[in-house]
Formats: C-alpha cells, sequence, structure tokens
C-alpha cells in the first residue's frame, strides 16, 4: 500500500486540492476511512478530490478480473479495472462493454460512479443498465452487495448509480458485456451546414443507427452557426471487416503546457475551420478501427495540458427541446467562452440512477478554457439550461453552485439526499464536489448530520 501526500487535481487541472491517496491492491481494507474512491482522475473538476487535508482511496491497482462467463457475457472485476484493459481483453473475444464514454481511461468504479453514457444511449441507455450488482463498503464499515433486488439494497444501488462516489466505496462490479460481431466499426461521416440542419441529421440518424453524435463549430455565428461533423456508427459486421483483429494505436504526449496565449479567438477560429474544411468531402463511410470511433483524443496523452496552466472545464448540459439546445449554444456564442470541442448527442431515456445525468433531448459539451469570467459564464449557461428544462453533467463540472443545482434537480435531488442521509448520517463520504454542490461542510457536519437538524 502506498500513501501520498500531494496535490490532486482532476483531468482540468482546476481546482488542485493537498490530501493525501491511498493506492492499494486491496479495496477492502485500503477503504477503511476513506472518504472517497479515485479511480484515474478523469472527472473533470472536483467529482474525484477529497476534501482539503482529507484522503483518497486510490483504486487503479486492483484491476482483477475476477470471473468471466462466455455465454452470458457475466463480467466480475475489481472497481480499478480500466476500460481500456477491459476492451483490449475481450475486444479480440467477441466482447466489449455495451456503454462507451468518450475516454477509455476510466475505471469501472468512475464509470459507476459517474453512471457514464456514449454515443449509444439512445439504444443502450448509460452504464448503469448493464450493471447486475455492486460490492461496496458503506460509511459505517460494513461491506454489502447491492442490487436491483429487493434484498440487496435496491435504494442504494439506483443512488450509487450516478452518485459521484457519495453513497459507499465501491469494491467489485458485475457487469454483463456486449456481444459484437467483429471488434471494428463501420462509420459515416457528414458535413452538415447550419445548427438545424444538423439536428435533422442527428434525429434521422437516430432511426437506423446505433452510435450517432457530432462535433460542431461553436464559435460560428449567423446562419452557420452550429455547423460540424456528424458521425454515425455500428459494430462492422465479419464480412465488412478486416479479418486481423485491430491493434492498439500508439499513443503520443503532450509533454509541456502550451503557452495560454494560444487559446485566442483568432486560433481557435483557425483551428475549427481546419477541421470542418477536413472532411472535405460532404459524405465518407468505410471500416474504421474501434479506438478511432470512440476515443479520438486518447491517441495524445495528457492532451489536457493543451489548455496551458490554467486548466479548463467542459459544460455539459442536456435540455429537452431541440430549440433549447440552440438557444444554449446561442449564448455560448455570444459569451466567446468556448474552445476548439464542442460535441453534440442525441439522448434517450432517463436511467435508472437518482441522480444520472442524461434525459430525453439533446446534449452539449462545450469545453471551456478557465479564465478570469468563466464562473460568470457558467452561471449564465445554468441559468439558461435551467428555464430550458434540463440539466448539467457533475462528471464534468467545475463552477456550478448548490442553488443553481438543486434548481435543476428538485426532487430528483430531494431523494439521493434521503437515501445517502439513511446510509451515512454523517456525511463521512464526502469530496471537494459535494461541498460546493450540496453544501457540506466539514467533516462530520453535513446538511444529512444530525446536527444540522
Amino acid at each position: 500500500m502506498a500513501v501520498s501526500k500531494q496535490e490532486l487535481t482532476g483531468w482540468g487541472r482546476h481546482p488542485t486540492v493537498n490530501g493525501l491517496e491511498r493506492l492499494t491492491e486491496d479495496l477492502e481494507s485500503g477503504s477503511k476511512g476513506a472518504e472517497l474512491s479515485r479511480g484515474l482522475g478523469r472527472s473533470y473538476g472536483d467529482a474525484s478530490l477529497p476534501v482539503a487535508g482529507g484522503f483518497a482511496l486510490g483504486t487503479r491497482l486492483a484491476d482483477r478480473i475476477l470471473a468471466f462467463d462466455s455465454e452470458t457475457g457475466l463480467l466480475h472485476a475489481e472497481a480499478g479495472l480500466s476500460l481500456h484493459d477491459l476492451t483490449w481483453t475481450f475486444l479480440p473475444r467477441g466482447w466489449c462493454s455495451p456503454v462507451m464514454p468518450g475516454t477509455a481511461y476510466i475505471t469501472l468504479g468512475g464509470m459507476v460512479a459517474a453512471d457514464v453514457h456514449g454515443k449509444e444511449h439512445h439504444i443502450s441507455g448509460t452504464f448503469g443498465r448493464h450493471v447486475e450488482r455492486l460490492r461496496m463498503r458503506l460509511a459505517d464499515g460494513r461491506v454489502i452487495w447491492t442490487s436491483r433486488a429487493d434484498h440487496e439494497y435496491p435504494d442504494l444501488f439506483r443512488a450509487t448509480l450516478g452518485g459521484m462516489g457519495l453513497t459507499g466505496h465501491v469494491l467489485e462490479v458485475e457487469l454483463r458485456l456486449q456481444s459484437v460481431p467483429s471488434p471494428w466499426v463501420y462509420q459515416e461521416t457528414e458535413r452538415v451546414q447550419s445548427l438545424g440542419l444538423f439536428l435533422d441529421a442527428l434525429d434521422k440518424a437516430a432511426e437506423s443507427w446505433p452510435m450517432t453524435m457530432g462535433w460542431i463549430d461553436c464559435l460560428k455565428s449567423g446562419p452557420s452557426m452550429g455547423r460540424g461533423i456528424l458521425f454515425r456508427g455500428r459494430w462492422a459486421q465479419p464480412s465488412e471487416a478486416p479479418t486481423k483483429t485491430p491493434s492498439r494505436k500508439p499513443r503520443i504526449s503532450l509533454p509541456i503546457d502550451l503557452p495560454s496565449a494560444l487559446l485566442n479567438s483568432f486560433t481557435m477560429r483557425l483551428f475549427n475551420e481546419a477541421v470542418y474544411r477536413s472532411h472535405w468531402r460532404r459524405l465518407t463511410r468505410g471500416v474504421v478501427h474501434p479506438e478511432e470511433f470512440f476515443h479520438p483524443l486518447d491517441k495524445v496523452l495528457q492532451w489536457n495540458r493543451g489548455y496551458g496552466r490554467r486548466g479548463f472545464t467542459q459544460y455539459q448540459c442536456v435540455v429537452p427541446t431541440r430549440d433549447g439546445a440552440a438557444r444554449v449554444l446561442k449564448l455560448l456564442t455570444e459569451a466567446k467562452a468556448a474552445s476548439f470541442l464542442c460535441v453534440l448527442k442525441d439522448c434517450g431515456a432517463e436511467g435508472e440512477g437518482v441522480l444520472s445525468f442524461p434525459r430525453p433531448g439533446t446534449s452539449l459539451a462545450i469545453d471551456l478554457p478557465i479564465k478570469e469570467d468563466t464562473e460568470q459564464v457558467v452561471a449564465r449557461l445554468n441559468e439558461q439550461v435551467i428555464h430550458e428544462g434540463g440539466r448539467i453533467y457533475l462528471a464534468k463540472d467545475t463552477f456550478t453552485r448548490e442553488a443553481h443545482f438543486r434548481a435543476m434537480e428538485g426532487e430528483r435531488l430531494d431523494r439521493f439526499i434521503e437515501i445517502r442521509r439513511l446510509y451515512d448520517p454523517e456525511s463521512r463520504l464526502r469530496s471537494t464536489l459535494s461541498r460546493r454542490i450540496l453544501g457540506d461542510r466539514s467533516p462530520g457536519v453535513g446538511p444529512f448530520s444530525k446536527t444540522q437538524e
């Protein structure tokens, strides 16, 4: 077991917290007294950060596969197993995760905590739909199994899906994998000239394609606002795919922090123009490597350094109507706060997690380089999302405040608080995010503790 005191941060590199991270291969023992579990640290803001002076259980060394049923696809593994290792263990054997988020560098425990979603959400739902059982250590020290079954704490199970690690330490995960016809992806891309046309094409694609998403130019205004590249995909059939198994893509590293001065309106507009023009054919189709389709940013290790030392946040929201998505994008464009990356996806039915992010509608995910006014920009976006009846994704959030989050979540948040209080009345499990978004104040004294009643 290794314990280190260090400056901990999320993928956006803001904020930083002085705390302890306890790395161990034995999660059951190592979780004793820990305030939070932390995997590969890919949540963008403060979701995986303990409060200052606290310590987190580092799970990434606990990555064993404990059992697999090749008939049913049921996988039993430790919470520290990464999606990357899962994929390259099982994809050559005809199996993969039924949900593929934007990065493979995330642990099973992190996928549960954020109840991640991917390009296939309108078909497959969130990750939690495919989780059968969880082995957890609770705040009172008990180690239990939880599931949808009536005798295995179903309320706790649903609160843990998307509960950002605040309901207990996930030690082991039982997950049902998806059988695939080949390890390759058949992809189509289409260049689309405006947001209205893009949303039309996205709706049409969802009728017959299991995986859809798009990159849009969020710096362009006027009639071309929201122009972009739509991606449609499905697993390739054996008759379409190469006979060989795809090899792992090589990685390059970004060795230095790029100067913040490079992140100006001219360079970002130039970059977006280049991306849009690089798809010079209106329509392309063909078989592609699975990493190219699911995890294109993973090819550059530490790509977050491209935003400089100040770091960045990502604002991801889902709103129920197309017009609402257009209004959020217009507000963002007018604020001139966005950068290179803006992803638009359609979402399907709401997941069973009490605080799971997706709901039917349109999701926008936008990288925001951190500047003096970023918190104010996020506040304005939040007010618009509240007006539209939408919500934000806590795994990406850095600046949302308690009042805005409560206005978005309402009864769902009340239910989560009720369940959290039942299993952790003194708020022993906490994070920098829970202090910011739920009002936790100090160890043992939070909005759910008896001292506050």
